[in-house]
Formats: structure tokens, C-alpha cells, sequence
């Protein structure tokens, strides 16, 4: 099985909605069983948005495909998840999270990148990097650029080998 596992893979959302967990890694996920990914970026509209402040942001992006529902965690000050980490890091983390999740508004178009997880036996995009896009084209070419690297990158398939 192939890996991009600590690649951000762009992917449209019915393509992040196929992906399966991974039966040789906890932390990783599947694409079509030939492709492990444990990282994934995408490019839509956000369409719900639920805060509970100091604790988390959910939230929905559409890009026309489907929706991927997103999770930004705002408990970094708070969690034991942290407590290994230096003081200063983990304020900065919780300062860049808060600043993102006041980029994320209901009709805002808004790429996306974090870690493919499953919560609750669903999946969803624990996010680590937000980007609100401003340019009208943004989304056009995220299409294909998602499309070409299915094709050229994602999609290949291991060369067949015979043993004698």
C-alpha cells in the first residue's frame, strides 16, 4: 500500500467522504485500500458552524461534492493532550486556533487542512490550518488540481510483480 501519510492530499469532499480507516495503521485512513492518508486539505463554503467556546469549532465545508464535517479544537490551554509541550507552544497553538475559528462564518469560502479522523464511527477533518479564500478562481482550480493529482498521483497503481 502506498503512503502521502504526513502529505496534506487535496481532495474533493465525495473522495475525503469515501475514505475508509485503516486496517494497518491506528492514526492513517484508506483510499480505495491502495493509498494510505493521514492528512487531507480541501476548498469550500462553510455551511454550518456550531462554537463552544474554549472547547471547540464544528463546522461543515461544502465544495459542491458533498460536505467534510471539520473540527478545530480551541481547548489547548486546558487539555492534558498539550502538557508535554512547552508553555509558550501551546499558547501560540491556542492563539493561531482562536484566530482561526474567527475565520470561519457561515458563507465564507475557506480552505482546509488538518488530519482525516474518525469520531464516532464517522470521519471527519480535525483541522490544523485555516485560509479564507478571496479569490473567485480559488475553488475552480482546487477542482483541478484535485482532479490531476487523482489521476497522476493518488490513482496509480503498484506495478504488477511475478515471482518465479
Amino acid at each position: 500500500m502506498e503512503a502521502l501519510h504526513n502529505t496534506h492530499v487535496k481532495l474533493l469532499a465525495f473522495d475525503f467522504l469515501s475514505l475508509t480507516p485503516s486496517s494497518t495503521q491506528p492514526n492513517a485512513v484508506c483510499r480505495r485500500d491502495t493509498l494510505l492518508i493521514s492528512r487531507a486539505e480541501t476548498l469550500g463554503v462553510v455551511t454550518s458552524r456550531e462554537h463552544k467556546p474554549d472547547i471547540f469549532l464544528r463546522f461543515t465545508i461544502d465544495d459542491g461534492t458533498g460536505c467534510i464535517p471539520c473540527v478545530l479544537w480551541l481547548n489547548q490551554l486546558t487539555s492534558p493532550y498539550h502538557s508535554r509541550r512547552s508553555p509558550p507552544d501551546v499558547r501560540l497553538i491556542a492563539e493561531s486556533a482562536r484566530n482561526f475559528a474567527t475565520l470561519i462564518q457561515i458563507g465564507v469560502s475557506a480552505r482546509v487542512r488538518g488530519k482525516a479522523t474518525i469520531y464516532r464511527g464517522k470521519l471527519q477533518l480535525t483541522v490544523s490550518d485555516v485560509f479564507v479564500e478571496r479569490d473567485p478562481n480559488a475553488e475552480t482550480l482546487h477542482w483541478l488540481q484535485c482532479i490531476h493529482l487523482a489521476k497522476k498521483c493518488y490513482d496509480i497503481v503498484p506495478p504488477f510483480t511475478t515471482t518465479h
